[in-house]
């Protein structure tokens, strides 16, 4: 069994946009996960921490990239991300996104 901590590790933060919120209307909520962090591992992560049933999950992985600065002239490497987009259980929600509409 999953402790709550490992859960934490897991589900990075929330992504506040424009377009996380037009998701919202579907149930579909967004969220930065840990890069090695399986569809499993994410589901059992966010119905633990949120108490919600998760329908679906869908992810997209951004590769490391290389990017020049504006300030310095250097080169910065821009580390992997993943974002994970979970569709819930119809007429449940989070708080999270809850206090953040008003």
């Amino acid at each position: 069994m999953s402790t709550p901590l490992i859960h934490q590790n897991t589900i990075l933060k929330p992504i506040v946009t424009e377009k996380s919120f037009s998701l919202a209307a579907f149930d579909k909520y967004v969220f930065l996960v840990d890069p090695a962090a399986s569809k499993y591992q994410i589901k059992k992560a966010i119905e633990d921490l949120f108490k919600v049933n998760v329908v679906s999950i869908n992810t997209v992985k951004h590769a490391a990239r290389k990017i020049k600065s504006k300030k310095t002239g250097r080169h910065i490497s821009l580390p992997v991300t993943k974002k994970a987009i979970v569709q819930i259980k119809k007429g449940q929600s989070f708080e999270i996104f809850n206090t953040l509409k008003s």
